[in-house]
C-alpha cells in the first residue's frame, strides 16, 4: 500500500521583490541595469517562519495558496527549504489581482495538471476562479492521487456580501468531482483541500461540498474547539477556513484524524497551546494567519 502525508496551509503572501544591491546608489551612480539589483523573498523575517511551520509538518505533498509564482516557489524551496527534498513543484498564474496563486510542494512525481482557471462566472462576467481550481495527479509509490486545490473568495468585504461568488466556487467543484468520480460511487484516490474562505456553521457558501456525499471533511473528528485553522488579530477570532475533504473511499479506509500545526502562529493568539517556533513575534513575524493542515494517508 502507498502511504504519505498530505498538508494544505496557505503561506500568507509568499512574494519576491528586486532590490538594489548592496553599495549602489540609484540616485548617483550613472546608468541602470538589471545585474544591479538582487531577486529576495520579501519579509525574509517571516517566510523563514514559514519554512520552519513546513520543515515541522514534514509533509510528502504540502499545497500551498498564496504563492506569487513558480520563480518565486523555486527560490524558497531552495534558499528556505534544504533538504526537504521537494523535487516537484507546480504553480499556474491566473487572474487574481495580488498575483497570489495555488502550488504545491511534493517529494512524488506530479504526473498532470488541470487548469480550470479559463472558465467564466455566470453571465460570464468575471473568472469564476481568480486563484484556479488546480487539479494536481500525483503518482505516489506506483498509484495515483489527484488533489483538487482551491483558494476561493475571500470575505474581506464581509461574509454576506462575498457568499454568491463562494458558493459558486463550491458548486462548481462539486461538479467537477461528480464528473469524474461519481460512476465509481467517489471510491477514488482524491482529496479536495485549500482555503476555502468560509466557515463550516452558520450561512456558509460551502454546502455544495460539505454536505457531499463523495467527501468527507475529515477535521470533524477533532473536538470542535480544535478545528480552527485560522487567526485574525483584527476581531481577535479563531475560526476554520482551511479543509481536507478526502474521497468516500478513502474516508473509509483512513480511519483517523487530521493535525493543526499553530506552532507559527503569533503570540498574540493565546488560544495556542503548542510551544511555538523560534522568531515568532508578539504579531510579527510569523509563518501565517493560517495553521498547517494535514493528515497521514494509505490509498487505495
Amino acid at each position: 500500500m502507498s502511504t504519505l502525508r498530505l498538508a494544505t496551509f496557505n503561506v500568507e503572501n509568499l512574494f519576491a521583490r528586486y532590490r538594489f544591491k548592496d553599495g549602489i546608489q540609484p540616485t548617483e551612480d550613472d546608468g541602470f541595469s538589471i545585474n544591479d539589483l538582487a531577486f529576495r523573498i520579501q519579509d525574509e523575517a517571516s517566510k523563514k517562519i514559514t519554512a520552519k511551520a513546513i520543515r515541522a509538518v514534514n509533509a510528502d505533498v504540502i499545497c500551498l495558496q498564496e504563492v506569487e509564482s513558480l520563480p518565486v516557489l523555486d527560490r524558497f524551496n531552495s534558499f528556505y527549504l534544504g533538504g526537504m527534498k521537494y523535487a516537484y513543484r507546480a504553480v499556474i498564474d491566473s487572474f487574481d489581482p495580488r498575483q497570489i496563486d495555488v502550488a504545491v510542494l511534493s517529494r512524488h512525481p506530479i504526473a498532470a495538471l488541470r487548469s480550470h482557471r479559463e472558465e467564466r462566472s455566470k453571465g460570464g462576467a468575471a473568472f469564476l476562479f481568480s486563484r484556479d481550481c488546480l487539479e494536481v495527479d500525483v503518482l505516489v509509490g506506483g498509484t495515483m492521487l489527484t488533489l483538487y486545490l482551491n483558494h476561493f473568495k475571500s470575505m474581506m468585504e464581509g461574509r454576506d456580501a462575498t457568499r454568491a461568488r463562494r458558493q459558486e466556487q463550491a458548486e462548481r467543484v462539486a461538479s467537477i468531482i461528480d464528473s469524474r468520480w461519481k460512476k465509481s460511487a467517489y471510491k477514488g484516490n482524491f482529496v479536495v483541500l485549500g482555503d476555502f474562505n468560509d466557515y463550516p456553521e452558520g450561512k456558509t457558501s460551502l454546502t455544495a461540498l460539505l454536505d457531499h456525499k463523495g467527501l468527507n471533511n475529515v477535521l470533524t473528528r477533532l473536538p470542535e474547539t480544535e478545528r480552527w485553522t485560522h487567526y485574525y488579530s483584527g476581531g481577535n477570532s479563531y475560526s476554520q477556513l482551511d479543509y481536507l475533504l478526502l474521497s468516500a473511499g478513502l474516508a473509509k479506509a483512513n480511519a483517523t484524524h487530521p493535525a493543526v500545526m499553530r506552532r507559527g502562529l503569533p503570540w498574540r493568539a493565546q488560544k495556542v497551546t503548542e510551544e511555538r517556533l523560534d522568531g515568532v513575534g508578539e504579531n510579527e513575524p510569523k509563518a501565517s494567519d493560517h495553521a498547517p493542515l494535514y493528515m497521514d494517508i494509505t490509498l487505495i
